[in-house]
């Protein structure tokens, strides 16, 4: 699945939801707020899972 910037996401085994923030070369930066402060951290796109996304217009 390949995501875009502002998508809502979720690591497949569990844990909070994050936004990603950006995406390159099949892996995607994702950012969250653990309850004290802001976190950041990269993914490979199979370790995510898609809990919402932007409206995409179709091209």
């Amino acid at each position: 699945m390949s995501f875009i910037v502002s998508d809502e996401v979720q690591h497949k085994e569990g844990g909070q939801a994050m936004i990603v923030t950006g995406v390159a070369s099949g892996m995607v930066e994702c950012r969250w707020y653990d309850g004290f402060s802001v976190r950041r951290e990269a993914f490979r796109e199979e370790e995510l899972s898609c809990l919402s996304s932007t409206s995409r217009l179709a091209g």
